[in-house]
């Protein structure tokens, strides 16, 4: 492969600077000379100054979305110098509503004021300058600021807690693509912020373009903070099942090899800290080194990406191997064995397992209506009661807080996040492959021999997912209103799956419909809000019966579009 110049110039004349990128890590991954490869490499920090210059430069505001994931957007075009300064002055207004304050238990503003915010961010391109900015504001504001440099997601979530800060500003956009660049808003439990904060936010930077009012002191002072020691902390005091000294001392006296894979996010360094003392021929840590560009690769727990694992793995030949790759902010998680790759659909029900069985733990399961009902059937062998919420991690709050009436085991959703009992009320990748090396050596089997042992317990599950875009004029609301008609669907009803009729068991309906079948299939048709596009969640007793589910949720929604 040749870089096309002629069109690199074009894109650059245009500013369109990450397609640039995107070019030339693709050429870079395909050099084997070291001086070509060192070549292209200047190129693409050439760019790099090009996209910095117009983060800085560019004053257009940005239509702002603040949904329960925060803020994201791209580096350069809509996330820029400006942009950051306006949204994090809106914050600044959100936290001085009675809203906020009745949030975290405070009276005023001073309040807020002198307990302070944590500032942080994961490995994405201009990350300390853009928390620089974050900083200004917030100082300008009279808010004491602590400053974590770059950190994961569960770390910011546990110091806040730690720390009895009143919010955290997390400057990510999670497992987005290399272009992207986001920014979370938390309150002091260090839990999502939800709708009540999040439109409130919206609102107030609305006003601000009106006024342009953002308040800055560049003159500013912050504290330091060493996020990974209040995680320690935090897990010191709260969790009761993962003591870090017990886990060292029997990754040491086992037959056990481990590989992670920090996709060149802000995961690298946690884990060699909260295992300090592993003996190091027991574990390998991967792409650890700074890569604003994630080696061309969208920086997320996938299949494609686990290779780099599954590889290291099979060069050691130890009883137990375990890996696990993790996405830039660290809350996302996907494990294996070497044999087989280990979803979260799969390994949120082992780890329910775990920790009620193996380990005495009491409550409930929460997870997801997307999620596999493996968990489920689980939890019902077991006797536990079962909360399904909505798709979003913010809907676990009421089962992970400390004085939650109902206490989540465990807590996970299809999409690789999962947090744990006296935890955090962030989904945690730190704690997800902890789990699985305890639950390896407890149990004395490998993962996939658990997740076997579990089947047999429960029986077996084959979820699948997949979606269907639909005419761009169905956005939202419309598309909505036709989907209604699938609530003729109740218990008792039937419903063609190929040529067999299934009775409808259960029906949901707080997120999309989903309908259970009596033999414990299910099938979810859920419309995007923003998107033209209509996601199907299914799930069969056998692998066949998985992709006939999916043709009968098609069906159905054909259905509902012609009416």
């Amino acid at each position: 492969m040749v870089v096309d110049n002629q069109k690199i110039t074009s894109l650059l004349n245009n500013k369109h600077f990450w397609k640039v990128q995107e070019m030339l890590v693709s050429e870079k991954n395909a050099l084997k000379d070291q001086q070509e490869i060192a070549a292209i490499q200047a190129r693409i920090d050439e760019v790099f100054t090009l996209i910095k210059k117009q983060a800085e430069t560019n004053s257009m505001p940005a239509k702002l979305t603040f949904g329960t994931s925060g803020w994201r957007s791209i580096i350069g075009e809509d996330y820029t110098v400006s942009n950051v300064e306006r949204v994090t002055q809106a914050v600044v207004d959100m936290m001085k509503t009675d809203e906020f304050l009745k949030e975290i238990g405070v009276t005023s503003f001073e309040d807020v004021q002198s307990m302070g915010g944590l500032l942080g961010f994961d490995s994405r391109f201009m990350g300390h300058e853009f928390a620089t900015v974050a900083a200004q504001v917030l100082a300008g504001n009279g808010i004491k600021i602590y400053y974590a440099g770059m950190a994961t997601t569960p770390e910011l979530s546990a110091a806040v807690v730690e720390l009895k800060c009143a919010f955290s500003i997390n400057l990510t956009p999670s497992h987005n693509p290399f272009q992207w660049a986001g920014y979370k808003f938390n309150p002091s439990d260090g839990g999502p912020a939800g709708p009540n904060l999040t439109e409130i936010i919206e609102q107030k930077y609305s006003l601000i373009l009106e006024t342009a009012k953002v308040i800055g002191d560049k003159h500013f002072a912050w504290q330091q903070v060493d996020t990974i020691d209040l995680y320690k902390q935090f897990l010191l005091k709260r969790n009761s099942v993962v003591i870090l000294d017990d886990l060292v001392k029997k990754i040491n006296n086992s037959d056990i090899f481990l590989a992670f894979d920090n996709v060149n996010g802000a995961t690298r360094g946690r884990l060699e800290r909260l295992l300090n003392g592993v003996d190091p021929r027991k574990i390998s840590y991967l792409r650890t080194n700074t890569d604003y560009l994630f080696g061309g690769v969208k920086p997320e727990p996938s299949s494609g990406n686990m290779q780099l694992v599954m590889n290291e793995l099979k060069l050691h030949s130890n009883k137990f191997k375990i890996g696990a790759i993790m996405d830039p902010d660290g809350d996302r998680v996907r494990v294996t064995d070497g044999v087989e790759e280990i979803e979260m659909n799969f390994f949120g029900a082992m780890v329910l397992y775990y920790l009620h069985k193996v380990k005495g733990l009491q409550g409930i399961l929460a997870k997801s209506v997307a999620t596999s009902n493996f968990a489920n059937a689980v939890a019902d062998r077991f006797g536990l009661e079962i909360r399904e919420t909505a798709v979003g991690f913010k809907e676990f709050r009421p089962y992970l807080k400390e004085d939650a009436r109902e206490k989540a085991i465990v807590a996970f959703e299809e999409s690789d996040g999962i947090t744990m009992q006296n935890h955090t009320l962030e989904k945690d990748a730190l704690i997800g492959a902890l789990l699985a090396i305890m639950m390896v050596i407890d149990i004395g089997k490998s993962l996939s021999e658990i997740r076997k042992e579990v089947q047999d317990f429960a029986g077996t599950y084959y979820p699948g997912r997949g979606g269907k875009e639909v005419d761009r004029s169905l956005s939202g609301l419309p598309l909505q209103e036709k989907l209604r008609l699938l609530n003729k669907y109740k218990p008792g009803k039937t419903v063609l799956v190929d040529s067999k009729e299934k009775t409808i068991k259960k029906d949901l309906t707080l997120d999309g419909y989903k309908f259970v079948f009596e033999d414990n299939s299910w099938l979810l048709i859920r419309p995007s809000g923003t998107e033209p596009k209509v996601r199907f969640y299914v799930e069969g007793r056998s692998e066949a019966e998985m992709e006939k589910l999916f043709h009968t949720a098609e069906h159905l929604l054909s259905e509902c579009l012609s009416s």
